[in-house]
């Protein structure tokens, strides 16, 4: 193969899932919907099952079912018929996966599940398969045709299938409501973790380490504080902590360009009045934000007020990148 054939096959294949995915987009009507309620009413939880490539793309929409509200579980269905059923009750929805509708394995779960009481719901090629005739709900992901140049090789049916299953769950949250603290409680570790439970209050430097100066005393004194702690800036501070302003290295530079003699200035002639600030029980991914997002140019130190904005802390952006945050 030369370069451009690879390219070409390639882009051959993004163009059938992608019409896979249209299709099944647009035969999406009542049995969706019915399908979300079900799993929204369902007392119990969501187990999922399929064999082969269609176990691993199971086994992917349980994840994400999971991390999103919905309580899921795989079952592979070898393991099934030979005492995992057990973990099924009555009061969960079994979806179940298999683009013939006939996959042996499944089927074999079919009389135990009846007898059970679960409800099922079925992803499938074909809605006339010993499998779809069975289902209390049928999702159809059926496409015209595989990606693999051969016809045999499960591609874009398993694209359409995953698909189906992430408008599922995201249907799911929607409808729960589910909101980034409950996206965070799932997701502690790592990276997304620290974006999601890190608050303002565990990276903000305070007490001691807080930068704080009165409005009537001079720049001059203030870059002693700022150098001292070492965080580029400085809150300007009534007596009772009540913030007035925010006096950073880039103030002073600022006020010199402009041919002042500010080192010998009230710093409350040279601070920044109103700045922005972030409250401690801000998470610090918002305070990352509120940094970035400032016009007309980004900020790197952010004050912390509480109710009556009095300062109890200050963030640094190498504390977020410290952190992970950024």
């Amino acid at each position: 193969m030369d370069r451009n054939e690879v390219l070409a096959q390639a882009r051959q294949v993004f163009q059938i899932e992608s019409e896979g995915i249209a299709k099944i987009s647009s035969n999406l009507g009542d049995e969706f919907v019915a399908a979300v309620e079900m799993l929204l009413h369902s007392s119990g939880r969501v187990i999922v099952t399929g064999m082969g490539k269609s176990g691993h793309v199971g086994s992917k929409i349980t994840a994400t079912l999971a991390s999103t509200g919905t309580p899921a579980y795989f079952l592979h269905p070898a393991e099934g018929i030979h005492g995992d059923l057990g973990m099924v009750t009555q009061n969960d929805v079994v979806l179940a996966i298999s683009n013939s509708g006939a996959t042996p394995e499944i089927l074999d779960l079919l009389p135990t599940l009846g007898r059970i009481g679960a409800k099922l719901i079925v992803l499938s090629g074909k809605r006339n398969s010993p499998l779809g005739k069975t289902a209390d709900v049928f999702l159809d992901v059926e496409v015209e045709r595989e990606a693999c140049p051969l016809g045999l090789a499960p591609t874009a049916s398993t694209t359409a299938t995953l698909a189906m299953g992430d408008a599922l769950a995201v249907a799911l949250l929607s409808a729960r409501n589910f909101r980034p603290e409950d996206f965070a409680l799932y997701h502690p570790g790592g990276s997304l973790g620290k974006k999601l439970l890190l608050t303002v209050e565990a990276v903000m430097h305070k007490d001691e380490g807080l930068p704080l100066i009165e409005p009537t005393k001079t720049v001059q004194e203030a870059l002693f504080v700022i150098t001292d702690k070492g965080l580029g800036g400085v809150i300007v501070a009534e007596a009772d902590g009540k913030m007035l302003g925010l006096l950073t290295d880039g103030d002073i530079r600022r006020a010199l360009e402009k041919g002042k003699n500010s080192l010998d200035l009230a710093v409350s002639e040279v601070m920044t009045k109103d700045p922005k600030t972030v409250s401690a029980e801000r998470l610090a991914v918002h305070a990352l934000h509120l940094m970035e997002s400032h016009q007309p140019r980004p900020i790197t130190v952010l004050p912390v007020t509480d109710e009556n904005q009095r300062a109890v802390g200050l963030i640094h952006l190498t504390d977020l990148l410290r952190q992970g945050v950024v």
